[in-house]
């Protein structure tokens, strides 16, 4: 999934452009209401977003002056920031959301062509600083859809579903947890195997469709399945 990570840099404006859009509408109430993430009000979403645009400035930072810089505090100062976000009045939660936007653009655009190279310690693990552009948007576009305010899967853009659906389909096929399938996206006779084949229904549907149905985002009622049958329940993602 390599990619130079200043092609995606355009689709994180225009990612972040429609999260501004979408939280600029929301009053007191929209904030508390909940969003599709068990436990979350709207409220949480946009604290996470404000606080993971920070992190990955942080790591892009690390990697750009070779300072040691964690993506955050701790596991717990990260959670005790997205609980005290969560509650503020809508104006403060939108500065938030676009002062840390601006930071994270400001990060991106100080990196040498070198630093992308550097290896950043993540809350997942070890990555390439390349990758941190395609986590941001990865975040922006997911979570926008679990704000639960009109933003859905199928208005992410098919290069995002494309890349999403093999970024899943290859975490899921080292897991033993994973149920077999081969995926069969948007009529291609090209496949995405996860375990055994042999044992496997084959799920077909837009590409855009399997990424959200694999990653909890649908519930994939678009999608065929053959044989004939229910299709499979892929485990929790990350």
């Amino acid at each position: 999934m390599t990619m130079d990570p200043l092609l995606l840099t355009g689709d994180v404006d225009d990612a972040t452009a429609r999260l501004l859009r979408t939280a600029a509408r929301f009053d007191a109430a929209d904030l508390a209401a909940p969003s599709l993430l068990p436990g979350w009000t709207r409220g949480h979403v946009l604290a996470h977003l404000a606080r993971n645009a920070d992190g990955f400035g942080n790591l892009l930072t690390s990697a750009r002056t070779g300072e040691l810089i964690p993506m955050y505090a701790s596991a717990e100062a990260r959670t005790a920031d997205i609980e005290a976000g969560a509650p503020r009045p809508p104006g403060d939660q939108l500065a938030d959301l676009r002062r840390s936007a601006d930071r994270y653009a400001e990060a991106v655009a100080a990196m040498p062509v070198s630093a992308w190279a550097v290896t950043v310690q993540t809350r997942r693990g070890p990555w390439p600083a390349s990758l941190l552009v395609w986590g941001r948007l990865r975040e922006l576009e997911i979570h926008h859809v679990d704000l639960a305010a009109g933003y859905r899967p199928h208005d992410w853009a098919p290069d995002f579903g494309h890349r999403l659906l093999r970024e899943v389909a290859t975490a899921f096929a080292g897991r033993d947890d994973a149920p077999a399938m081969v995926l069969r996206f948007d009529g291609s006779s090209h496949e995405l195997v996860i375990g055994d084949r042999a044992q496997a229904p084959v799920v077909a549907g837009p590409a855009v469709e399997l990424a959200a149905w694999l990653t909890g985002r649908s519930p994939g009622d678009t999608l065929t399945v053959t044989p004939d049958g229910q299709l499979p329940r892929p485990p929790e993602w990350i």
